[in-house]
């Protein structure tokens, strides 16, 4: 294959803080190693770091934007200055292939535009719901009223405005359903379930790119699996884990009273919180006093690097309990790498990732009892945690590593670039 040059687009930069600026950067790595040309495009608040700079080998350019993230139901269709910032990047790179990634806050939907009038190949990976929805999309399940069984999927403004009130946008949703149906070649889902949830609100879908991972080069040994659990006080303890941001709709709530259901039966059972401490003690721990569930729940604060790998070893069930859309759950492969079984949502793409009674369970969070039924299974048995966490290792391994996203992707590119020669959407068959 011709060497491409690839701009990506993404409002975040920090690989820390999110699956999709984590995923750019391992992708972008993988097609520098393929001698593909990289760079990306982001936003910055502060004017002063509006600079060019350099990550993880990645060359980035960042823009400044001040848009607020409480109004992008306005702002995200066009804010010219950053789109002519936008402009200056494609004049001087004239990439092969535009990939954008998450956009909806700064970037914005011009960035489509300018990017297909450039002459590239355009391809949008849409990680979230937000190209019909203002937030992560929480009210499709009918919550704990209809115990999270409804699959109401399609937005409507009896829905919307009530949720959003002056931040509905009339016009949003239309204007972003006709940049995405002109300006990108290729559409891109992170899981067939995101498909089928933006098809329904009028979003045609070419194709599903499920995320991955680049697997560690070596996992934590024991001697470090000991020393973080001496450092949280967790040497004779079962460990159930929970990562990421910490917000209501990642289920945090539920799992306090998961805790408390399965305590009476696990007396020496602990909940490591790997999320921003301060986060945790301000929203959650008043709510874990009131279910007496306090003192098992270890707050270890944001972990990266070796400390969070060694967080993950030392866990023997890892949870996703999210009651929102939860689009894929990343943090279910991370933990799978380890070895360790998964018991995840029912809501959005996790069902994808985490095979049901192999490598772990699907549970519906607002049914306690049954998703705390799944973790006490187990709990009690040290056996299946790790025929499970085995076999989610191996799943891992054969369906979800960056070579195979990155084949794909250059799939899409050659599609999105014979799109934007020949004026139109190139289909392929959806794997």
């Amino acid at each position: 294959m011709t060497a491409l040059r690839v701009l990506f687009l993404n409002d975040l930069s920090d690989p820390r803080i999110g699956s999709s600026v984590r995923l750019t950067y391992q992708l972008a790595r993988a097609l520098r190693d393929a001698g593909h040309e990289t760079l990306l495009v982001t936003a910055v608040q502060d004017r002063a770091e509006a600079t060019p700079t350099e990550i993880e080998g990645l060359r980035v350019e960042r823009v400044f934007s001040d848009a607020s993230a409480r109004w992008r139901g306005w702002t995200s269709i066009s804010t010219r200055p950053v789109h002519d910032e936008v402009q200056r990047v494609l004049d001087a790179f004239r990439p092969d292939v535009v990939h954008a990634h998450l956009i909806h806050a700064h970037l914005g939907y011009e960035s489509l535009t300018r990017a297909r009038e450039s002459g590239a190949g355009v391809v949008f990976t849409a990680h979230d719901v937000m190209t019909f929805c203002y937030q992560k999309l929480t009210c499709f399940h009918g919550g704990e009223i209809a115990g999270g069984l409804q699959r109401d999927y399609s937005a409507y403004w009896q829905k919307c405005i009530p949720c959003q009130r002056l931040r509905w946008n009339p016009w949003r949703n239309a204007a972003i359903r006709e940049i995405l149906a002109r300006d990108v070649h290729r559409f891109t889902v992170v899981s067939d379930e995101l498909g089928a949830v933006i098809g329904a609100n009028g979003i045609r879908v070419d194709r599903t790119l499920h995320n991955a991972v680049r697997l560690q080069a070596e996992l934590p040994s024991a001697a470090d699996v000991a020393g973080f659990r001496a450092r949280f006080d967790l040497d004779d303890a079962l460990v159930l884990a929970i990562g990421g941001r910490l917000h209501e709709q990642k289920g945090i709530g539920q799992l306090l009273r998961v805790l408390a259901h399965l305590g009476p039966n696990f007396p020496n059972l602990r909940l490591l919180v790997l999320g921003k401490k301060d986060v945790y003690v301000r929203e959650f721990e008043p709510r874990a006093r009131e279910l007496g569930v306090a003192d098992r729940v270890v707050a270890t604060g944001w972990l990266d690097g070796a400390e969070l790998q060694a967080a993950y070893a030392a866990t023997d069930v890892f949870v996703t309990p999210s009651i929102c859309f939860d689009t894929f759950g990343l943090v279910n492969l991370e933990a799978m790498e380890h070895s360790k079984p998964v018991v995840a949502t029912s809501f959005g793409g996790s069902p994808e990732v985490v095979e049901h009674g192999v490598t772990g369970f699907v549970a519906n969070p607002f049914d306690v009892a049954d998703f705390s039924r799944s973790v006490a299974r187990l709990l009690a048995d040290p056996g299946l945690r790790g025929r499970m966490g085995a076999a989610g290792r191996a799943r891992l391994i054969a369906r979800f590593t960056i070579p195979r996203l990155a084949a794909e992707c250059l799939e899409e590119y050659e599609l999105a670039r014979l799109a934007a020669r020949t004026g139109g959407q190139t289909r392929a068959k959806r794997p």
